[in-house]
C-alpha cells in the first residue's frame, strides 16, 4: 500500500482550524495545551482537535508517555520509531528521529528502522524494545521470555509503560494517516520514510 499522500499539505483532510474558527471548547483545550510543556501544538492534535474532549484526554496521556515514563527519553523515543515504521507515518517519524538522534540512537540504527531492517548495532535496551514492540504487532501479545526480559530491565510499570507507548503512537499514527496530516514545517528535510515495493 502505497502511502505517497501522506504528509502532503495539499490533501491535508483536516488542517489547521484558525483562531477564530475555533469553538470555545477548542480554544479552551488548546490553551490548557500551549501552558504545559508540549506549548502550542500540531501534528496528530490538529485533525485531533476535531474532538476536543478526546484529544484533551489523549495528550495527557502523551505526556506522561512522553515526559515522564519509566524507561527514559533515549528509549521512549527509539520505540516511536518503531511505530512510526509499522504504520508508515512520515510526521510522526520526522518529529522523534530528531529526538532520538539528539538523544544518542546512532542515524544508522534509525535508517536501518526507516527501510523495515533490524538494526545492526543496536545497544541492550534498543534491542530490548525492538524485540518486545516487534512481537507485539506479529503475535498481538508478549511471550514469558520477552514478558520476563521486560519487567525485569524496567520493572512491571515500565511493562505498561513499553505497551502504552506502542497503543498511544499507534493511535497518533492511525489518525494522521486517515487525516493526511500534512508535515510541520521544518521537518521535511528529515531523512523521511518510503512505502515499502509492493
Amino acid at each position: 500500500m502505497s502511502h505517497t499522500h501522506l504528509g502532503s499539505a495539499a490533501l491535508d483532510r483536516m488542517p489547521a482550524i484558525a483562531d477564530a474558527d475555533m469553538s470555545a471548547e477548542q480554544k479552551a483545550v488548546m490553551d490548557e495545551i500551549a501552558a504545559g510543556p508540549r506549548g502550542r501544538i500540531g501534528g496528530p492534535f490538529i485533525p485531533l482537535m476535531r474532538s476536543p474532549d478526546l484529544m484533551n484526554r489523549v495528550q495527557k496521556v502523551g505526556e506522561y508517555l512522553r515526559f515522564h515514563n519509566t524507561v527514559g527519553l533515549r528509549n521512549s523515543e527509539f520505540a516511536v520509531l518503531i511505530v512510526a515504521r509499522h504504520w508508515g507515518q512520515p510526521i510522526e517519524w520526522a518529529i522523534h528521529r530528531t529526538i532520538a538522534e539528539r538523544e544518542g540512537v546512532l542515524p544508522a540504527t534509525c535508517d536501518a528502522i526507516a527501510q523495515g531492517r533490524r538494526p545492526d548495532a543496536m545497544t541492550a535496551d534498543e534491542t530490548l524494545i525492538y524485540d518486545t514492540l516487534e512481537e507485539l504487532r506479529a503475535n498481538r501479545c508478549l511471550s514469558d521470555v520477552t514478558y520476563d526480559r521486560v519487567r525485569q530491565r524496567f520493572g512491571e510499570q515500565g511493562v505498561i509503560d513499553m505497551v502504552a507507548h506502542y497503543g498511544y503512537y499507534s493511535l497518533l499514527a492511525m489518525t494522521m494517516n486517515v487525516a493526511r496530516t500534512a508535515l510541520p514545517e521544518g521537518t521535511e528535510g528529515v531523512a523521511g520514510l518510503k512505502a515499502f515495493p509492493g
